[in-house]
């Protein structure tokens, strides 16, 4: 009876978990949608259904325990090769380059560099659209659970104020790793 009671709550997790990421999957796609009328929505949905998908593989492939700060743990006393936040978003912009998105551009932004607080996660934005106006994809922060809103709405990364929200995010473009994630584009532009 025990070991059938525990089956069935595994299942019901698993069932949520996938009810959410299907729901987050379809919202995703309409907020990237929404970024620009130019914007492919099938291009939009591919690049959502494929940020999920990763983002739960990673989990999987880190071994990711308890949670995101966890895992940091692990890597660094060398139990684990890889599980720190930019980690989390080379290889999920590995992946989502190889789409080749063409009405979609990603980027790459850090919080708090050079910090204990440093996070990095993915930006995608509609072509010509500044880095502010984009989307977070941050697959670290809910370790495996695609993370997602506009930059300038994510308030777990603002500029502190003493009440409240400042409204003012800390996300800044990393040109460098902006220039690794679009590779692509000029590769495809010169031939």
């Amino acid at each position: 009876m025990r070991t059938s009671s525990f089956i069935i709550a595994f299942l019901f997790l698993i069932h949520s978990a996938a009810a959410r990421d299907e729901r987050s999957i379809k919202d995703l796609s309409k907020a990237l949608t929404a970024l620009a009328p130019d914007v492919d929505p099938a291009e939009a949905e591919l690049l959502s259904v494929t940020a999920h998908a990763k983002a739960r593989s990673l989990a999987k492939e880190y071994r990711v325990v308890l949670n995101p700060e966890f895992t940091v743990f692990l890597v660094n006393i060398g139990k684990r090769k890889r599980g720190w936040c930019g980690h989390w978003a080379q290889d999920l912009g590995a992946h989502l380059k190889e789409l080749k998105l063409k009405t979609l551009v990603l980027h790459w932004g850090e919080a708090y560099p050079n910090s204990s607080s440093e996070n990095n996660a993915l930006v995608v934005t509609a072509r010509n659209q500044p880095f502010e106006d984009g989307i977070i994809l941050d697959a670290w922060r809910r370790a495996g659970r695609l993370f997602w809103c506009q930059v300038r709405k994510d308030d777990e990364y603002e500029v502190e104020q003493h009440y409240g929200h400042s409204g003012i995010t800390v996300w800044k473009e990393n040109m460098k790793w902006s220039a690794w994630l679009q590779e692509y584009q000029t590769t495809t532009a010169s031939r």
